[in-house]
């Protein structure tokens, strides 16, 4: 709900107040310092509540995430709705509160400002990178910058040979350095050419890695629900596509804020859905019945894919071949959650964002627990393999390392590059020995 509720600040700007209410569902999420984080993260621009122990909730008989609550200017409540509402119906029901409050005298319109999380932010060279991929082919590293709006090309080494994008947000094709995205995550590579799943703009993107030309494949820029059949790729409109993997000139999607996976041809240039029926959920089944609950990482194997998804804290599969069934490796259900290492059932993560498929071992970003662990399909046997579990910043030794929420992983030429997106950095980790270092970005002028 948060880009519909920008936009309804900006449509009214002197009569409307939006005042955000955390009521966190995991332990991560009750520290403030994560919540400040996140805050600008999101972009968020009004004030927002810390409710950790639920005292608004409870006071406002909270029962689903997101609840709406609207109040005049005498502090009634008027109005609330469960569950996401698209932008248009949104606007008009706000429009038409405007227009009867203002009918009563009650609209306030003096100037409300309030100090911006953002600009507490320390300068670097990348903004919560969401996503990374490693291709050893070619020594390149490519970044989602997600908070500078842009894809940052690197050699393994660090030094930078490309950057794709303004870093002004918008939805906008062309040359690279015009070129505007708006939220980037997921990242896909072919040859020279690079898509980007553009979360925010709910698109999917093409860049020409020899020319910079950025080009839409997918989406209308506006934010869509599930739907059934075949559609033209650039006349449907996505929901929040976070992940991307490519297989046989088909290029799969997270898509995250619908839960399903879908599949964008790109011969034909069509889109249609791969796995989900859009219920919110862990049910496991023949895949066009499956139950998903926001996946957020994805990676294939060439024979299946594998996704994690973060608010069922699960590693989930399915097959490529028809009536495939989606099946859960490790995770239980949307409040079933923690950081318990062993086998199948026992195992216990907390949101995670990221997953890698590499020589038989999923590397798994296990973001609120501020691990990577890995994960071996066969036996379903999930494990630490760097981070201490205390959120922070620091080198060294695997178990001994530090991360902020890491949300993004790929392996390469023995190596883990890890998008530690809160530290504003990536990181490196050996295969072997489980050092991790940070890698130093070079930005040539």
């Amino acid at each position: 709900m948060l880009p519909q509720l920008r936009r309804l600040e900006r449509r009214f700007p002197a009569e409307l107040v939006v005042i955000g209410v955390h009521s966190p569902k995991f332990p991560n999420e009750r520290e403030t310092e994560n919540l400040r984080r996140a805050v600008v993260r999101l972009g968020i621009e009004h004030p927002v509540v810390n409710d950790r122990d639920f005292v608004v909730w409870q006071a406002y008989a909270g029962r689903a995430w997101p609840t709406l609550y609207f109040i005049d200017p005498e502090g009634k409540v008027i109005g609330r709705h469960e569950g996401e509402l698209p932008y248009p119906a949104l606007e008009a029901l706000v429009r038409d509160m405007v227009a009867e409050l203002d009918g009563l005298g009650l609209i306030d319109r003096r100037p409300v400002s309030f100090p911006r999380e953002r600009e507490k932010l320390r300068p670097s060279p990348l903004a919560f990178p969401g996503k990374v991929l490693a291709d050893a082919a070619t020594d390149r590293l490519f970044i989602a910058d997600t908070n500078n709006n842009r894809v940052v090309v690197a050699d393994f080494a660090g030094n930078v040979h490309q950057v794709v994008g303004s870093g002004e947000a918008g939805l906008v094709d062309g040359p690279a350095e015009t070129a505007k995205f708006s939220g980037p995550q997921g990242l896909a590579l072919e040859g020279s050419t690079l898509f980007v799943a553009d979360t925010e703009n709910h698109a999917v993107r093409q860049v020409d890695l020899v020319t910079g030309y950025v080009r839409t494949v997918a989406g209308t820029g506006d934010q869509g629900r599930p739907f059934s059949g075949v559609r033209p790729a650039r006349e449907t409109a996505l929901n929040s596509p976070w992940d991307l993997a490519l297989l046989g000139g088909r290029l799969y999607i997270a898509m995250a804020g619908c839960h399903q996976l879908w599949v964008l041809d790109l011969g034909r240039r069509t889109v249609e859905v791969f796995a989900g029926t859009g219920y919110e959920g862990r049910k496991d089944g023949p895949r066009e019945l499956a139950w998903l609950a926001q996946p957020s990482g994805l990676t294939t194997d060439g024979v299946r894919l594998y996704f994690a998804e973060s608010e069922t804290s699960s590693i989930r599969t399915v097959g490529l071949e028809p009536r495939a069934p989606v099946v859960t490796l490790v995770g239980q259900d949307l409040f079933v959650f923690g950081d318990v290492d062993g086998v199948g059932p026992q195992v216990r993560l907390q949101h995670p964002l990221g997953v890698c498929y590499y020589e038989g071992v999923l590397y798994v970003a296990d973001t609120y627990n501020h691990k990577i662990k890995r994960l071996y399909p066969n036996t379903r046997g999930c494990y630490t393999w760097l981070g201490s579990g205390e959120p922070g910043f620091q080198d060294g030794p695997g178990r001994e390392a530090r991360f902020a929420e890491p949300g993004g992983i790929s392996v390469a030429a023995g190596r883990a590059f890890i998008a530690d997106t809160n530290n504003h950095c990536i990181r490196v980790a050996d295969l072997e020995t489980g050092e991790v270092r940070t890698l130093r970005l070079n930005f040539w002028e």
